[in-house]
């Protein structure tokens, strides 16, 4: 399969210039342009850029602006931003450093210099992009971990008071699971629980296996109604799954859950998972395999 090619955008006032980068960088790299700073901010906004080329000296908007705003909005920050200028100062590079910038290159370039470079940042953004990944995310399910988890939902619980819900899932009766037919295939039907639940919630949830067998959602619905149907079917499709064992035997299994709704009461992320692991609780004690709305 062809390898995608990654996305520069060059941000330059100068026609001559915008030539000359296209020229070089057009065959290897998909190359948008940009003549000013507001135009720039658009594009990155629009279309998933990989690395920036940046002037310094342009109209209505200079580049240390462009990038302090892009180093600032958490969506962009980690796009490397390469300042291409005539202004070889040392005051300028200082600027520029200070401003957020990850390199710094004075015109006229080198045009091996500038190609090695640009290797460079890009090797070292997917290198940060995949510790980033490998830091937040559980490695056998890769769905978010226990610290992502609490760290999304420390700053969710922050911004949003209303229609928040909290579930806790556990696998029931997992450890029989693994003493009967193995730890591997404990870890199928772990993974398989991971997929089918992501695939039925929204994208704004944040779902994370926090432990072994045991799962934890924070999502938000528009009623109690609906957030009870909505756990009830995943509770439906984990039921219909089954998972085929080293022997060739069919295993069947289930989860259990519990719900709890944010409210007045409820001051801190703890609490509200507190509850819902209280539910969870009662829907073992009930007979496991059945959601419980506290």
């Amino acid at each position: 399969m062809e390898k995608t090619k990654k996305t520069i955008l060059a941000v330059d006032d100068t026609d001559t210039n915008i030539d000359i980068m296209l020229e070089l960088l057009g065959e290897k790299y998909d190359v948008i342009v940009a003549l000013e700073g507001y135009s720039a901010l658009e594009i990155v906004k629009e279309n998933r850029v990989d690395l920036i080329l940046l002037d310094i000296m342009m109209p209505k908007m200079d580049g240390y602006e462009v990038c302090r705003r892009l180093k600032s909005d958490e969506s962009t920050l980690n796009i490397p931003i390469i300042f291409i200028t005539a202004m070889s100062d040392e005051k300028s590079i200082e600027i520029a450093y200070e401003a957020g910038g990850d390199d710094y290159i004075s015109k006229p370039f080198k045009p091996l210099e500038l190609l090695a470079r640009i290797n460079t940042q890009l090797k070292l953004k997917e290198l940060i992009e995949h510790l980033n990944y490998i830091s937040s995310h559980d490695e056998m399910t890769e769905i978010y971990n226990r610290r992502k988890f609490f760290e999304l939902c420390e700053k969710r619980f922050e911004e949003n008071s209303e229609n928040m819900y909290a579930v806790m899932i556990d696998i029931d009766k997992f450890k029989n699971i693994n003493d009967t037919y193995g730890h591997p295939t404990g870890d199928k039907v772990i993974c398989l629980v991971a997929k089918t639940v992501s695939n039925l919630l929204s994208d704004d949830a944040i779902f994370a296996r926090i432990g072994g067998e045991e799962f934890a959602i924070l999502c938000s619905y528009p009623s109690h109604e609906i957030a009870a149907q909505s756990m009830e079917k995943i509770r439906e499709a984990v039921e219909d799954l089954e998972v085929v064992s080293d022997n060739g035997g069919s295993i069947k299994f289930t989860i259990s859950q519990g719900i709890s709704k944010r409210t007045q009461e409820i001051g801190n992320l703890d609490e509200l998972l507190r509850v819902a692991d209280v539910g969870l609780y009662e829907a073992k004690h009930l007979g496991r395999n059945r959601v419980v709305f506290k």
